[in-house]
C-alpha cells in the first residue's frame, strides 16, 4: 500500500515537472542564473546548519566540511555562473559537402526531467554539484539523497523545499523502496553516484526506456611507489587521500604496490603523517571523521582482524571511529 501511494506521489511530481518544463520557463539564461544564485545564497545562509549536519553524520570537522563539501559546491556554482553564457552560445561548425552552401551550428538544449540519486560519503557535494549542473542546463530535477546520511539529507530536502517549487526541483527521502519507486518513472536523464551493485540496478532500469544515464561508481585505486619516489611527499599525499573522510572516498588509495627497498621508510613516513594530521591519539582527535553506520564499522573492523598491522587498528565502537590503519 505504501509503495503504491509513494508511486502516485512521485508520478504526480514528475508529471508536474514535465508540464513545467514544456512551458519553457527553465530555458532563459536569466532564469538559470537566478536559480543558481538562489541555491548558492541559501547554502551560505544555512552554512552553519550544513557543517553541523555533516558532523552529525560523518564526524567531519569544520575544515573538512568546507574543503570537501561546501567549498566545492560554491566553486561549481561560481564556475557555471561565469561560463553559462559561453555554454549556451550557438557555435558554428563545418557543414558536410552533401549539404554544400548550408550553414551549420551546434546548439546545446536541456534534456528535460532529471533524476539525481546521491550517496552518503559526500552527501552535500555529490547532491548539490549535479543539481547545479541540472539547473544550469535548463532542466527540472527530482533529487533523492542517501538514507544513511540522515541529518544532511533532511537538511538538503529542507533547503530544496524552501527555495524551489516542486514542479521545478523536488526532493524525496527514503531507502531502497523509495529508490525502486522513483526508478519506475520515465526521465530524460538519470545521474547516479554510489556503489557498483546499486549502479547495475539503476543501469538495468534505465535501459528499459533507453534513458541516458551517468554512473559515478566506486572502484579500485592502487598506488605504485618505486625507488625513485620522494617518500616523504608520497606519504603526505597518501595519508591525505586515504584518511580524508575516514577513508570513505570512492577514489581513495586502497592499496600500495611498493619496491621492497622503500616499504619500511614509507610506513615510517605514513606514521609520521597520520600523527601530524590526527595527533598521537587519533581516536581523541576532533579532526578524525567517523564511519557512517555500525554495519560499515563492523565490516571495516572485519577487514583489519587477523591482518598484519603496521600501525593503527584501534577503534571506538560508540563513536564509530577507527584509527588510521596500515596493513602489510
Amino acid at each position: 500500500l505504501w509503495y503504491h501511494r509513494a508511486m502516485a506521489i512521485y508520478d504526480e511530481t514528475l508529471e508536474k515537472q514535465r508540464r513545467y518544463f514544456r512551458t519553457g520557463a527553465t530555458l532563459p539564461i536569466s532564469f538559470r542564473k537566478s536559480m543558481l544564485m538562489k541555491l548558492r545564497d541559501e547554502l551560505k545562509l544555512r552554512e552553519k546548519e550544513i557543517v553541523e549536519a555533516l558532523h552529525e553524520d560523518l564526524g567531519k570537522s569544520d575544515f573538512e566540511a568546507y574543503a570537501t563539501e561546501i567549498g566545492i559546491v560554491y566553486g561549481e556554482i561560481s564556475y557555471l555562473l561565469r561560463h553559462l553564457s559561453s555554454f549556451m552560445r550557438r557555435k558554428k561548425v563545418l557543414s558536410p559537402i552533401t549539404i554544400f552552401k548550408a550553414t551549420s551550428y551546434t546548439i546545446r538544449e536541456p534534456l528535460g526531467n532529471v533524476l539525481i540519486m546521491s550517496p552518503w560519503n559526500y552527501p552535500l557535494q555529490l547532491t548539490m554539484v549535479p543539481l547545479a549542473g541540472a539547473i544550469a542546463g535548463g532542466n527540472t530535477a527530482i533529487v533523492k539523497p542517501s538514507r544513511y546520511s540522515k541529518a544532511t539529507s533532511k537538511l538538503m530536502k529542507s533547503i530544496i523545499d524552501d527555495i524551489f517549487p516542486p514542479e521545478y526541483i523536488a526532493a524525496f527521502e527514503g531507502g531502497h523502496e523509495t529508490n525502486s519507486a522513483l526508478l519506475e518513472g520515465r526521465y530524460d536523464m538519470i545521474f547516479f553516484t554510489g556503489s557498483p551493485g546499486v549502479g547495475r540496478i539503476v543501469a538495468a532500469k534505465a535501459a528499459e526506456t533507453l534513458t541516458p544515464t551517468v554512473l559515478e561508481l566506486g572502484g579500485k585505486s592502487p598506488v605504485i611507489i618505486d625507488k625513485s619516489a620522494d617518500i616523504k611527499l608520497s606519504a603526505r599525499r597518501l595519508a591525505w587521500g586515504k584518511f580524508l573522510n575516514a577513508g570513505q572516498t570512492c577514489v581513495a588509495p586502497d592499496y600500495v604496490l611498493a619496491d621492497t627497498a622503500v616499504i619500511k621508510p614509507l610506513i615510517e613516513a605514513l606514521k609520521k603523517e597520520t600523527g601530524r594530521m590526527f595527533s598521537s591519539a587519533p581516536l581523541s582527535s576532533p579532526d578524525l571523521p567517523k564511519i557512517i553506520n555500525e554495519r560499515h564499522f563492523e565490516r571495516i573492523k572485519g577487514l583489519i582482524a587477523g591482518s598484519d598491522i603496521a600501525f593503527g587498528g584501534a577503534s571506538d565502537k560508540e563513536e564509530r571511529k577507527i584509527e588510521p590503519t596500515v596493513l602489510y
